[in-house]
């Protein structure tokens, strides 16, 4: 188990630099759409290939953060039915919803990505917009974010079953509404100090 949590760790990481890396893609889309706005008021003068460019930055950011969103316990999740159970109930209805559908929906969607993106490669296929981008970088980073989401799954399975066998502790214990309040007092206060 110390070798596979080994590998959790690296993965962690890796998704963790990458996730607040492309934090920096909303910027550069904001820009971009803040620009294009004002070029386009302005001077009356625009390009498709600037709208593209907003659409694959902020799809970019979307799909190369979901693995770091995952890792961080972020991710949307039903608790009607999910916070009624006991934290290991909840340990293995994750680990459970990790192998039968998050994995086998990642391994697809690269299974189906491979050949998409290498056609639109090969093919040097170009958005149907007049002045539009070429296609196959979008196609290639819906790829990346699913191969990313993978990796991450992995590693959320790992923890999983290491939490569940004893062998570390929770990484995201439970937090009663009362205990989020105060961290939020908390951190206004000592945000006020400074």
């Amino acid at each position: 188990m110390p070798a596979l949590l080994a590998i959790s760790r690296t993965i962690d990481r890796i998704n963790e630099l990458v996730g607040r890396g492309v934090a920096w893609l909303i910027f550069l889309a904001v820009v971009v759409s803040a620009g294009n706005a004002i070029i386009r008021k302005a001077f009356n003068v625009s390009s498709n290939s600037w709208l593209e460019l907003q659409w694959y930055l902020f799809g970019g950011a979307f799909m190369l953060a979901a693995a770091y969103t995952l890792q961080q316990n972020e991710h949307i999740r039903i608790d009607i039915v999910y916070g009624a159970f006991s934290r290991r109930v909840q340990h293995w209805i994750d680990l459970l919803g990790h192998l039968f559908f998050l994995m086998p929906f990642v391994i697809l969607m690269i299974f189906y990505f491979v050949p998409y993106v290498r056609l639109s490669f090969n093919s040097g296929e170009v958005s149907s917009s007049a002045g539009g981008l070429i296609l196959w970088p979008a196609k290639l980073i819906l790829f990346a974010g699913f191969v990313l989401l993978g990796f991450q799954g992995v590693s959320e399975i790992i923890k999983k079953i290491a939490v569940i066998r004893g062998d570390m502790p929770d990484p995201n214990p439970p937090v009663s509404m009362e205990e989020i309040a105060e961290q939020e007092v908390a951190t206004i206060a000592g945000a006020r100090n400074d």
